[in-house]
């Protein structure tokens, strides 16, 4: 149970002024190899989800699209080729560690034409109103503080026709897939967290997080209060993750 001023950090009931830098200091500490990581974890599935979001962003050449919470740089590489030469795509991320790594990974790959950067907190957006035809944001709501701010901010910021794509581990919808899900998490992941990164207590941390977001109907609703319509969501992997959408008309 929380108050007002306290939040979860996994399943640490903490000051909510403090878990962004609890936060920050997980992904500073993975950030080198969370590409890895995320391989290993997902057995290389992450890829097809991430994919299928791209798939059914609707973006097209001259958009413009924010990539939130986008660490590394896997959508906005995909992003920058919809968007083509005439539209731009903005990377941000809270952390300064994953934004320096995504940064790196699009130069090293010469996008440099159409992608800026910007370390910004999902609460508090610093962009104009109606600036982006989409936002999309994969695995990175659940380590926000406060969620319903974040998406009212996003859609602040969206413009009138635009859409929000939100990637996030969820609850898986099989009983037995749910039970394998659990052990999986809470005893290998922070195993191959400690063989790979050398660090078990952050993927333990993230393994806490995913059990502590909200499930797929609770998140359409706290979409929906914030504007957002059309609101929907599509399991992939039996509800181990979902795809969340919806539209500022």
């Amino acid at each position: 149970m929380t108050d007002d001023n306290t939040t979860h950090f996994g399943y640490q009931t903490v000051d909510a002024e403090k878990k962004a830098d609890m936060v920050a200091g997980v992904f500073h500490s993975v950030a080198a190899k969370y590409d890895v990581m995320n391989d290993v974890m997902s057995f290389g599935v992450h890829r097809i989800w991430k994919q299928l979001t791209i798939d059914q962003s609707g973006v097209r050449p001259g958009q413009h699209v924010l990539d939130l919470a986008g660490g590394t740089g896997d959508l906005a590489i995909k992003l920058s080729k919809r968007v083509g030469p005439t539209g731009s795509v903005v990377l941000s991320d809270i952390n300064a560690s994953m934004l320096s790594v995504g940064r790196d990974r699009l130069t090293d790959k010469g996008i440099v034409g159409n992608v800026t950067y910007a370390q910004a907190n999902a609460e508090a957006l610093p962009f104009d109103d109606n600036s982006f035809h989409c936002v999309t944001m994969a695995f990175g709501l659940r380590n926000v503080t406060d969620k319903d701010k974040a998406l009212a901010s996003i859609f602040r910021v969206l413009k009138p026709g635009g859409r929000l794509l939100v990637l996030e581990f969820s609850k898986p919808v099989l009983p037995l897939l749910s039970k394998a899900y659990d052990a999986y998490s809470f005893s290998a992941l922070p195993a191959m967290g400690k063989l790979v990164a050398n660090d078990a207590e952050s993927y333990r941390y993230l393994a806490e997080s995913i059990r502590m977001h909200p499930d797929q109907e609770t998140l359409k609703g706290m979409m929906e209060a914030v504007g957002f319509e059309n609101a929907s969501y599509q399991n992939f992997t039996g509800g181990i993750v979902a795809l969340h959408k919806g539209f500022k008309l």
